[in-house]
């Protein structure tokens, strides 16, 4: 097919697109998508292993997330290759590890309890809307140190206003056109993206000079208190893309993770009430689980880009430098010599089988893996404890819901739409 043709089937229907091109041209095929060059995409649990433990430098992945560029930024983590990706990504690492992780679950389960509490029952309601409201009270907390105060709705809002262009269907359509080196020049995402950045940057300014900064552990606090190997501190554009980053891979995907997961608990009463009972117990391995196997079956992100700086030789193929191979966690996710029955919801398989490092990769792998992958599941099993402890929860409709493209992500086409009690 021509590349705009292919484009477009992508933009509204990719994980059909990855399923019908495996059934007719076997696991490893071409895709080329616009502003993208081309892609080899590949499932193949060894292949994939080959490209995440391969040289970075070979590998790229900021070349690959090009089109992300005008969105965070240049110093964006996503965007970023070799020693500048390392130099960033060893400045981010401390707030994701340890004793920081477990400083956020009471802030995690406090908004959660809060937000849950104030749902209606008894009437239709869509809990994706709300579970973004969710996200991005605890992204506001948790990374911007902001939880009260005049400071906060303006925040939210502006944030709010910038991640829903990004997500909206419609934004598609001027990115494609204009491509990610001219989109800066549209009118309304410049207007939002300039709002964003000016709010950020007041937060920045008055970190700085915070006489208490020793004493948050917010993320914002971290990197304004972090020092580059030559001790000089992060600049206030290197902040302000970190964060956005944050906000843009730590949002929007949790909170549609975690409407996939009612999605399919609510259509399993049985896994439902044992997830139930469980939590009632203390327990939490079949909640991993049930998170685990929701990442596995209803993945937020079906693929993830390397971009070749060198020719190589990947699966029997000579590869040249330039062309993108591309890793799809949808097809690997639904292979049923790894995963037996892969179109049906198991919490139990990983009851039984730890997820594997090259066949479930919901966050990517190698170097590159997401570095809030932690913070994403102890987020979603903090939610989902609180919402199966306070409500009853079931359907409104019993037929499953269909996923939707909304920019890069699959959601929930009604929003994961239930009814409380």
């Amino acid at each position: 097919m021509p590349r705009p043709i292919q484009t477009a089937i992508w933009s509204r229907q990719a994980q059909w697109m990855l399923t019908q091109s495996r059934r007719r041209l076997g696991p490893t095929f071409t895709l080329q998508i616009a502003y993208e060059g081309k892609w080899v995409i590949v499932s193949d649990p060894e292949m994939i292993k080959q490209v995440f433990t391969g040289d970075p430098k070979v590998f790229h992945a900021g070349e690959g997330n090009e089109i992300l560029r005008p969105l965070l930024g240049k110093f964006s983590l996503l965007t970023l290759d070799d020693g500048a990706h390392m130099s960033q990504r060893k400045l981010l690492l401390p707030p994701f590890h340890g004793r920081r992780m477990a400083g956020y679950e009471e802030s995690m389960r406090e908004i959660a309890g809060r937000e849950i509490e104030r749902w209606p029952t008894g009437v239709p309601y869509q809990l994706r809307p709300r579970m973004q409201a969710m996200t991005l009270d605890i992204i506001l907390a948790t990374v911007f140190g902001v939880e009260g105060g005049e400071r906060l709705s303006p925040l939210r809002e502006s944030l709010r206003a910038f991640l829903d262009m990004l997500t909206d269907p419609r934004f598609i359509v001027p990115l494609l056109g204009l491509g990610p080196d001219r989109i800066r020049s549209f009118p309304p995402f410049r207007r939002r993206v300039d709002r964003v950045a000016a709010l950020i940057g007041r937060e920045i300014a008055d970190r700085r000079v915070a006489g208490d900064l020793e004493e948050r552990d917010d993320i914002l606090s971290l990197l304004v208190a972090a020092r580059h190997e030559d001790g000089s501190p992060m600049s206030d554009a290197e902040i302000h893309d970190e964060l956005l980053t944050l906000l843009v891979a730590g949002h929007e995907t949790t909170a549609t993770a975690l409407s996939w997961a009612i999605e399919r608990l609510i259509r399993h009463p049985d896994k439902l009430s044992r997830l139930r009972d469980e939590v009632a117990a203390g327990e939490d391995a079949y909640l991993t689980a049930t998170i685990q196997e929701t990442l596995r079956l209803r993945p937020v992100i079906v693929i993830v880009i390397r971009r070749l700086t060198e020719a190589i030789k990947l699966g029997g193929y000579d590869l040249p430098a330039g062309l993108s191979v591309v890793p799809s966690i949808h097809l690997v996710h639904r292979d049923p010599t790894i995963y037996p029955e892969p179109d049906r919801f198991l919490p139990e398989r990983f009851l039984e089988t730890p997820p594997g490092t090259y066949t479930w990769i919901p966050f990517g792998g190698g170097v590159r893996r997401c570095l809030g992958a932690a913070f994403a599941q102890q987020e979603m099993a903090i939610v989902l404890e609180e919402l199966v402890a306070r409500r009853v929860i079931e359907p409104t409709d019993p037929a499953p819901e269909r996923n939707m493209r909304r920019a890069i992500t699959e959601t929930p086409r009604r929003n994961t739409e239930v009814v409380l009690s």
